[in-house]
């Protein structure tokens, strides 16, 4: 639905200000729809934090659909496999200089995943 209506509003077809009923009347091109939803132009899809440990203090934290495309991800980016891959809550606050932050506040800023989140470093 949210790609049927993105479609309309970038054709011209509605707009914002336009009544519901209006909607239902309006045909859309289900060609270019299907692939607006292939290619999830929205972004639309649950996303996870992942924590994938380098080392024995390091670790990254990865955006990714699935533990497969994290481990994937990391392993093309640091071209090793990691030791570790855990899921990790996106309620998670973490610091960015002096703020407080959420994993899912801070996935808001992504535009392509996966994505490296952030880095972490345990104290030994």
């Amino acid at each position: 639905m949210a790609h049927y209506l993105y479609h309309l509003l970038d054709e011209k077809k509605i707009s914002l200000d336009d009544d519901v009923s209006k909607i239902q009347l309006v045909k859309a091109d289900i060609h270019k729809v299907n692939e607006l939803v292939q290619n999830n132009l929205l972004g639309i899809g649950e996303m996870n934090i992942y924590s994938l440990k380098m080392n024995q203090t390091d670790f990254v934290f990865i955006f990714a659909a699935n533990l497969k495309d994290a481990i994937h991800f990391y392993n093309r980016t640091f071209l090793r496999p990691p030791l570790n891959c855990h899921l990790y809550s996106l309620d998670v606050d973490f610091y960015i200089c002096n703020d407080v932050i959420s994993f899912r506040d801070s996935r808001k800023e992504i535009e392509q995943f996966p994505a490296i989140a952030g880095y972490y470093t345990r104290e030994s």
